[in-house]
């Protein structure tokens, strides 16, 4: 068969609420074929454009029927479920029918809109669900007595390059092995559970089945859904006899691939961090990038010889024969329509157009049964005989050691002997006939509790239903609330509790829930030291619980309580529609943090995001450390950009300053025994929450990770600087040529005052000399177009906590020379007084007006750094655990916090402001002292003048005198040259007056009338004030 290019589809889902919050708005086109996208940050730029099989429009134009379905609206380019699977579900169906492997598999980022399409939502089906049910109706209408068909499922999930059984109860301890078939040369997953099914129901049940399996171990933290692909393999077989009695065996093997978030691996910015190659975030999807590049570089003919990376991930191994194989192949890519996930859309777009150059062969897979069964037998026989044989013999060379071709002998061996356990189980089958299997597995799934009785009992009973971070997971679990005592805890409990839980925080005996006709209750076990949130508030004593309330057993599993025999006792402000999200804010408002998005920036909108979606790490990282016994705690400390990086604040940026949008989430860790504290950026606390939740997989499995090397222990980092705090350094004073001193206020992350920092700004010469006070200008438009050289000076500072003693330092970076230039103190030791005298010139080789401009709005931030040390703990520290330790952290910062959280939002930011008013007070305060010279100078000439006697009277020194103080700026060249021009201007209006004085003595001469010399010193006088 000739060659087929992947076909690829692209769909764009509506706003979520997230984005309508946000007023998001609509950067994705569609005409046709072709999707172009625009870039928010260059509304003049051109979109760009892509052109793809299918481009389904889904953002709006819709309407819903009275069934919940959603169909286009009239005159509406909107693509519905429906429509998707009959261009896409249909072809995979049809080619099934036909023999040929088919698989579909949809990619793009968290909540694009990938799982809908693949399972769809409430009513609306997506292609997944869709396909089955088409393929038994059409199975339903077959009338031919020659043909049978006999079809398998089976479902994984891929997470941290493990492979999860969805169907079975139980999966080894590192997931199942993935194998390769040494004469096909594809890869399988050994001993997955793989059902026979005989309707849709069954695989309905059966699905229903593995999302409750992806539930549980999402919420027990096995897995993180967002990370996690999902693969659902059809078998479909047709089993043809012909007219002589053999029969012919027609295969097709579908997958249906729904592949984890697709966030660039940039954007959380784990940079820097020492075991960030460690993690295995998006190393899969990683793999798959680099596999589909490979292969379009083949079909294009790019390069001669390219080694296609299959082997370098789980999910590639599993995907050989849909990329590049024999499979017939469409890809889904899903799209946010948001100007907030541009990167991320523009990627997937990007990932899209690779992959549709990708062409695969596929083939009908069809072949006598005997002959199938004939070649299994005589495959079995070789395989046999290479085991008798010691395996398959090893040339020596190749520049392998004796122990490592001693390693790889053992490998093909145990491949060897996995593949001929797989045949038997093949010639099994085929022995046992496919009704007794059906039969054995509709037993099993008749078995299954998919809450479908349950519906009605929802009506009359209470229950707790769960929420989970991913949609398609919240509501899968029920528990009911019986009359009496329900139990809450772990399994290993004695006796075994009612509702079992397990995972981080969640204790033999947890809670008991009270059930007293319909009037609900839940109460802590006693001495138990269990952790319980109700509506986000720790649950203390025994309480009385609401219709909607929200309930949080340990760190992780999330329920509300739903009373039909109470529904009115539920708060009106609650949304209709309890949700993770909502929940979680919930939490976010108790600890202090704003939820609300009115009035929000951008930016702000983006820091309140990070921090909704960061809390919950945090508190199941904290879980850990107790568990582990980690003695560390950790906690969402947000502080500024200018604040962490120690440089200076741009006017574009310091025109925002209040608003709070230079704002960074970052984690604090902090050692319990010694009081030595990290903050890690939020990409890198990401990647190591991720690497512990895999230390805590292995604590699970049975491993002993007390005794890890501390290089490769998540929980570990080497001592660092810490940040006691920041102080800014306004800069107004130099916009008039004025040195500025003054003491300023170092401030922490929430505001609290850490000491102070001793600071000088004065105007000087390129080699640092400070220039005299005449160069003080009124204008500072004066020094545009001029070099112009400050120096900053850090004399000293006064730090209030013991534990910096060790040394101190401070870091501030500044442009100096039109470059960034990072400055940094010597450390003093041993003292919380130092003394630094620190001076540095920073030179402007021609002032411009956005340096005036930050001269009037900016600041440098100074960063003061104390240097740590591991020091041994105080002894009586040692004896307390984690939990204990962590106990009177907080007893501690309740008592130091008890005028309240919020200034940890804001509390550098009332600071600032404060420094930048004294700031102004200050340069205030020296041009009025500069302006009350002036005036006492002026008053000064004008007493001597009036004190003169009238013949000693001269208006012209009078004159040049005022002048020159009123327009003295301390320039002295512009004082000159004003008072030149005030001299010349003086003298033509003396030649006036002069005249003046002629014509009306001429007049009085001829009038007879003189004018006494009172008058005449009255008119000069008078003039001279005019002037």
């Amino acid at each position: 068969m000739p060659d087929e290019s992947v076909k690829v589809a692209v769909r764009v889902r509506p706003f979520n609420q997230r984005e309508k919050d946000r007023s998001a708005k609509l950067i994705i086109k569609m005409q046709g074929q072709m999707t172009s996208i625009s870039n928010p940050e260059a509304p003049n730029e051109e979109p760009k454009s892509f052109s793809f099989d299918y481009s389904y429009w889904s953002h709006d134009g819709f309407k819903e029927r009275s069934d919940g379905i959603l169909e286009p609206a009239g005159g509406s380019n909107y693509s519905s479920q429906r429509r998707v699977f009959e261009d896409l579900g249909q072809g995979v169906l049809d080619n099934a029918f036909e023999g040929y492997n088919c698989s579909l598999f949809a990619y793009g980022q968290t909540g694009s809109g990938k799982s809908y399409s693949m399972v769809g939502y409430g009513q609306n089906k997506g292609i997944v669900p869709i396909t089955c049910d088409e393929m038994f109706k059409s199975i339903d209408k077959n009338t031919d007595s020659n043909k049978r068909f006999e079809v398998t499922f089976s479902m994984l999930e891929i997470y941290n390059e493990q492979v999860r059984d969805l169907l079975s109860k139980d999966n080894p301890k590192g997931g199942l092995n993935v194998r390769q078939n040494p004469k096909l040369g594809l890869f399988y997953v050994e001993n997955l559970k793989r059902v026979p099914v005989g309707s849709y129901a069954e695989i309905e049940k059966r699905t229903e089945q593995g999302t409750a399996s992806r539930t549980v171990a999402s919420t027990n933290m096995n897995a993180t859904s967002s990370r996690a692909h999902t693969v659902v393999t059809i078998t479909f077989d047709q089993i043809i006899k012909s007219e002589s009695g053999s029969e012919t065996k027609k295969s097709s093997v579908m997958n249906l691939v729904d592949l984890a978030g697709s966030e660039r691996a940039d954007s959380t910015g784990a940079t820097g961090d020492r075991l960030k190659e460690g993690a295995n975030i998006n190393k899969s999807l990683s793999a798959l990038g680099n596999v589909i590049s490979a292969l379009a570089d083949l079909s294009m003919g790019t390069k001669k010889k390219i080694m296609v990376p299959y082997r370098d991930s789980i999910l590639t191994k599993l995907l050989q024969n849909a990329l590049g194989g024999n499979s017939k192949t469409i890809m889904i890519a899903a799209l946010s329509p948001a100007d907030i996930n541009y990167d991320e859309t523009l990627s997937t777009l990007r990932y899209a157009d690779r992959a549709k150059k990708i062409k695969n062969k596929a083939v009908v897979n069809e072949n006598p049964l005997d002959k199938l069964i004939r070649e299994l037998k005589e495959e079995n026989e070789r395989l046999k005989k290479a085991m008798e044989g010691g395996g398959v013999m090893m040339q020596e060379g190749a520049g392998l050691t004796p122990e490592e071709l001693e390693k790889m002998r053992k490998q093909m061996e145990e491949d060897i002997r996995a593949q001929l356990m797989a045949n038997q189980a093949m010639l099994a089958d085929n022995e046992e006939s496919w009704n007794e299997k059906l039969a054995e597995a509709r037993t099993e799934t008749d078995k299954i509790d998919t809450g479908g009785a349950d519906d009605k009992r929802k009506n009359k009973e209470p229950y707790l239903i769960n929420l989970n971070e991913d949609p398609m997971l919240s509501g899968v679990i029920c528990h009911f609330l019986n009359n009496g005592e329900t139990s809450v805890g772990r399994k290993d409990a004695s006796p075994v509790p009612n509702i079992c839980l397990s995972g981080l925080s969640i204790q033999k005996q947890h809670a008991v829930i009270f059930n007293k006709k319909g009037v609900i209750e839940i109460e802590s076990v006693s001495g138990s030291g269990s952790k319980t949130k109700i509506n986000g508030l720790p649950l203390t004593g025994r309480k009385a619980l609401c219709h909607k309330d929200r309930i949080l057993f340990g760190s992780n599993h999330m329920y509300v309580l739903m009373n039909p025999l109470k529904p009115d006792t539920a708060d009106n402000s609650l949304p209709k529609e309890i949700t993770w999200e909502y929940a979680q804010k919930e939490i976010a408002q108790v600890k202090g943090f704003a939820t609300g998005s009115a009035g929000l920036s951008k930016e702000q909108q983006i820091v309140q995001e990070q921090v909704l979606e960061i809390l919950p790490m945090v508190s199941e990282v904290n879980a850990v450390s107790e568990e582990l016994n980690k003695q560390k705690s950790f906690e969402v400390v947000l502080i500024s950009a200018a604040a962490q990086e120690g440089g200076d604040v741009t006017q574009s940026q310091a025109s925002n300053w209040t608003s709070n949008e230079l704002v960074l989430v970052t984690v604090k860790m902090k050692n319990l025994l010694n009081g030595n504290t990290w903050l890690w950026e939020r990409g890198k606390f990401i990647t190591r929450r991720y690497l512990i939740q895999e230390l805590y997989q292995k604590f699970l499995d049975g491993e002993d990770v007390s005794n890890i090397p501390k290089e490769q222990d998540p929980f570990w980092e080497p001592t660092e600087d810490v940040l006691i705090g920041t102080s800014n350094l306004f800069l107004q004073s130099l916009s008039y040529c004025l040195d500025f001193m003054d003491t300023l206020n170092i401030s922490d992350y929430k505001g609290q005052e850490e000491g102070q920092l001793k600071v000088k700004l004065e105007p000087c010469d390129n080699k640092g000399k400070p220039i005299d006070e005449e160069a003080f200008v009124d204008d500072p438009h004066e020094l545009l177009n001029k070099p112009y050289h400050f120096k900053l000076t850090v004399e000293t500072a006064n730090i209030h906590k013991s534990r910096f003693s060790k040394g101190i330092l401070v870091k501030y970076s500044v442009k100096n020379n039109g470059k960034m230039e990072e400055v940094k103190t010597p450390t003093v030791k041993n003292t919380l007084t130092p003394t630094f005298n620190h001076s540095k010139v920073i030179s402007i080789p021609k002032l411009k007006q956005e340096n005036l401009d930050f001269f009037e709005s900016g600041c440098i931030t100074l960063s003061v750094y104390g240097i740590q040390e591991d020091t041994m703990p105080d002894p009586k520290l040692l004896k307390l655990n984690t939990r204990e330790l962590r106990q009177m952290e907080t007893m501690e910062n309740t008592t130091a916090n008890a005028s309240g959280r919020r200034a940890t939002m804001f509390g550098n930011e009332i600071a600032s402001d404060t420094s930048h008013l004294k700031t102004e007070v200050v340069l205030l305060q020296r041009k009025y002292e500069r302006l009350q010279q002036k005036e006492r100078r002026m008053q000064q000439i004008c007493e001597e003048w009036s004190k003169k006697p009238d013949g000693e009277k001269q208006f012209e020194p009078f004159y040049r005198a005022v002048s020159a103080v009123a327009n003295s700026t301390g320039t002295r060249l512009k004082t000159r040259v004003q008072m030149l021009n005030q001299v010349l201007q003086g003298q033509k209006f003396v030649r006036k007056m002069a005249m003046e004085k002629s014509a009306n003595k001429t007049s009085t001469a001829t009038n007879g009338k003189r004018p006494s010399s009172a008058e005449n010193n009255k008119t000069e006088s008078s003039a001279c004030v005019i002037q």
